[in-house]
């Protein structure tokens, strides 16, 4: 093998493979459950495991961050260089709730190597994809024969991720002038699938809201008033069924002001994944696909707002009949947003377009979650570019372009530093996230190793 920086790189990587995966194991074996108040400690002991972890590696500087609910740990390593990029690299260290009687074929807390995957909870969602940073940052010194990284690096590592991140906006509002950065990168993401490696480009956003109409201060006989009062169930079935169009669009005003549109490019590049319907619908568990017309499945999803009931309710839902008018009734909406929407406006929009739907005699309430806003990152950054140049590099073959049609934390780092997203990482579907037997596979996780080797450089070139 010739001795170039790729070769160096894939060397310095395999001969560190066996104490980085006993690392990992070793990580894994924290049970770092955020949402169970019984692993406050483990998910605390998590974080000084990291911290420790990340000092031993080399990085000048690691802390724990507090926060009102799970403690965070963020680490640094300046470069000599002077004028180099600032990078932030965003993770969590918190995991799934998991148990044997789930279907786990072994403890979830004791990892397991099978047929070159690593079993356990948190393999890949998230510690995999955190760890790999640590191997990855010492191969790129040792393949360039450096004393510190090409890039300012920064390493922001949550604890609440799976809990929904509670306190995550006000530890980057609070912290901001730390965190600060010229580029985010994500390693919380995936790819496309074991044989296609791929690059995310954005997440969309998210709004939800409940809708609650009360009308007669009691159920009441359908017989003796029926025809004459306001009926909350039939006002929220009218609502809901004004929410979208005959074309699939949601017809509230206002929704797709600001959308950014999918430009032709795009476009064909989703054309070029090996998407097949069928398969995707068995697993969607459903009959058949719809949506906005005039768009594939994978633009609906990915670079379109949509509106969706996630549930509705009111009146008698018993056994047999019971001919009332209901007092009351509600719906639970959520709305994915993509760039270009501003959930505040969006939540305005949506309470304005309710409100002029509910008639006279009902009473309503809206309440709004806390929202998220939407993050995407151009084809053309120089620093998207520089991570499909780098994966390209680790992976020896072309790069394809995804988006995330879910939502999660990292938008709010765009929002508050005023940095691009990237998405890094080297996940793939059948890890089953979140289900039993979560698992990682070996050698792409060790990609992942090789793409961060590489990236530092490609980084420290582009944003110069």
């Amino acid at each position: 093998m010739s001795d170039t920086p790729d070769s160096a790189v894939r060397t310095y990587t395999e001969q560190h493979r066996t104490a980085f995966l006993d690392d990992l194991a070793e990580w894994l074996r924290i049970p770092s459950v955020s949402a169970q108040p019984e692993h406050d400690g483990d998910v605390r002991r998590s974080a000084e495991w990291l911290s420790d972890k990340l000092a031993e590696t080399g990085f000048p500087v690691t802390e724990i961050w507090e926060t009102a609910g799970a403690p965070a740990v963020f680490a640094e390593w300046p470069s000599e260089d002077p004028g180099a990029p600032v990078v932030l690299v965003y993770g969590h260290h918190d995991v799934q709730p998991a148990a044997r009687e789930d279907g786990w074929n072994s403890d979830p807390f004791e990892p397991v190597i099978r047929d070159g995957r690593m079993y356990g909870r948190g393999a890949a969602d998230d510690k995999g994809q955190v760890f790999f940073h640590t191997l990855g940052v010492r191969a790129h010194l040792a393949a360039t024969g450096r004393t510190t990284p090409a890039v300012h690096l920064k390493l922001l590592v949550e604890g609440e991720e799976e809990s929904g991140s509670p306190h995550f906006r006000a530890l980057a509002e609070e912290r901001a002038s730390r965190l600060a950065a010229d580029v985010v990168i994500v390693s919380d993401t995936g790819m496309w699938d074991e044989n296609t490696p791929t690059v995310c480009t954005g997440m969309r956003g998210l709004a939800e809201c409940q809708i609650e109409l009360s009308g007669p201060g009691q159920d009441i006989h359908s017989g003796s008033f029926g025809g004459a009062v306001p009926n909350p169930a039939t006002a929220i079935a009218r609502l809901v069924g004004a929410l979208h169009d005959t074309e699939g669009r949601v017809a509230v005003p206002g929704f797709y002001d600001g959308v950014a549109e999918l430009t032709e490019t795009e476009r064909a590049l989703f054309a070029e994944l090996p998407f097949d319907e069928d398969t995707w619908l068995r697993t969607a568990s459903s009959q058949a696909t719809a949506g906005e017309a005039g768009y594939s499945t994978l633009e609906r999803i990915w670079a379109r707002p949509t509106a969706e009931v996630n549930g509705i309710g009111g009146g008698y839902q018993g056994a047999g009949s019971k001919t009332v008018i209901p007092s009351s009734a509600m719906v639970k909406l959520s709305f994915r947003l993509v760039a270009g929407q501003d959930p505040e406006l969006i939540q305005e929009a949506v309470r304005t377009w309710a409100e002029a739907r509910i008639p006279a005699g009902v009473r309503h309430r809206i309440t709004f979650a806390p929202a998220t806003r939407p993050c995407l990152t151009p084809l053309d950054h120089p620093a998207l570019q520089a991570v499909a140049r780098a994966m390209g590099r680790a992976f020896g073959t072309k790069i394809l372009f995804t988006r995330e049609g879910g939502s999660g934390p990292a938008a709010d780092l765009q929002d508050v530093l005023g940095a691009p997203v990237l998405f890094l990482g080297i996940s793939v579907p059948s890890d089953g996230w979140h289900g039993p037997d979560e698992k990682v596979e070996l050698d792409l996780l060790l990609k992942g190793v090789e793409t961060t080797a590489h990236l530092w450089s490609e980084l420290a070139d582009a944003l110069r």
